[in-house]
């Protein structure tokens, strides 16, 4: 009998050990917090949006600030130290990683982090390795895909500036969504009777001089997705203005920063959606249930200022977004 009264102790100890770790791996902390990492190469405008609004949609889902907690890694643009961060993450308590844009994922998924990733932004995830298929993530990794409509982008184009026929392409060689960005954007060019010219940099520091020897011999130029030359966005415009000529770009912050105009994902929706995505598997499913989705619901921004600078008249019945240009701090 005692033997009996023991054995059923054990299995009551069993179960309730069993029922605890499964709290664990799908409820946060011990005290039922999650611990958020979110983990950029560098801030600019675009990625402040996509953060806040992820933020913002997991208060809005119902975790509070005692709830979740958000730690914000930034590399500062800085490869080494970005993956330097990555390498650490499993030695920190984290319930969940939030990476922004390509590099960031990439850096995260080749560290194999222990926590699911859900990832925003990335242009092409098949392409840049982070998953095998769209439809069935493989690597701990789902989220939101940005679509570069390079038809609407070269629309507004032709709209605003009928005139350019030969367009430079600006982007970093080391970005593989500016890669494949740009690919897209020449391929659209050729079969569309246009010519171009592009020009590569390696970092932030070699825009400038990039952006002034492009943009003396073009009627236009156009900047991918890519985090390296919009951060230095304000100098592709100055060289640009100076030659008379519009930059066409591919998210609305650039617009901010005096390119003319740009058609994209909205930032916010972007973040919006991974969110209820983080909420999906922080509730119990897995990462390879939740498929990554492509965002295809776009927005036209134009600038009236850029405009006005070039002697360009923006049409009134477009249904564009017009901004002015942000202040330069």
């Amino acid at each position: 009998m005692k033997l009996k009264r023991l054995l059923a102790g054990f299995c009551c100890a069993a179960l309730a050990l069993g029922a605890f770790t499964g709290c664990q791996q799908n409820g946060g902390s011990s005290d039922g917090s999650y611990n958020v990492a979110i983990v950029q190469l560098v801030d600019n405008g675009a990625f402040t949006e996509m953060r806040e609004a992820f933020i913002q949609q997991m208060r809005d889902l119902g975790y509070t600030e005692d709830e979740m907690t958000f730690d914000v890694l930034n590399a500062q643009g800085d490869t080494s130290t970005l993956n330097s961060i990555c390498a650490d993450l499993n030695n920190q308590d984290y319930d969940l990683i939030v990476p922004i844009v390509t590099p960031a994922t990439q850096a995260v998924v080749n560290a194999e982090p222990d926590a699911p990733v859900v990832f925003i932004s990335v242009t092409n995830p098949v392409n840049a390795g982070v998953m095998s298929s769209m439809e069935a993530p493989d690597k701990n990794a789902t989220g939101t895909s940005n679509i570069v409509p390079v038809d609407e982008i070269f629309g507004l184009m032709n709209t605003l500036t009928p005139d350019a026929q030969n367009i430079g392409i600006l982007y970093c060689s080391g970005e593989v969504n500016a890669v494949s960005t740009a690919q897209n954007a020449k391929d659209y060019l050729t079969e569309n009777g246009y010519t171009y010219d592009e020009v590569t940099v390696t970092n932030s520091s070699e825009v400038q001089q990039a952006a002034q020897s492009l943009a003396s011999r073009v009627d236009a130029i156009y900047v991918p997705i890519d985090s390296t030359v919009q951060t230095s966005m304000a100098q592709v415009v100055e060289a640009a203005t100076d030659n008379g000529i519009a930059v066409y770009g591919s998210d609305p912050v650039m617009v901010q920063s005096g390119a003319l105009a740009s058609a994209s994902c909205s930032n916010t929706q972007l973040g919006q959606e991974s969110a209820k995505m983080a909420d999906q598997i922080l509730q119990g499913t897995a990462v390879s249930d939740v498929p990554a989705i492509y965002m295809s619901d776009f927005q036209y921004v134009v600038n009236q200022d850029t405009a006005n600078a070039l002697g360009i008249t923006l049409p009134s019945d477009q249904g564009w977004s017009v901004i002015t240009t942000e202040a330069q701090g």
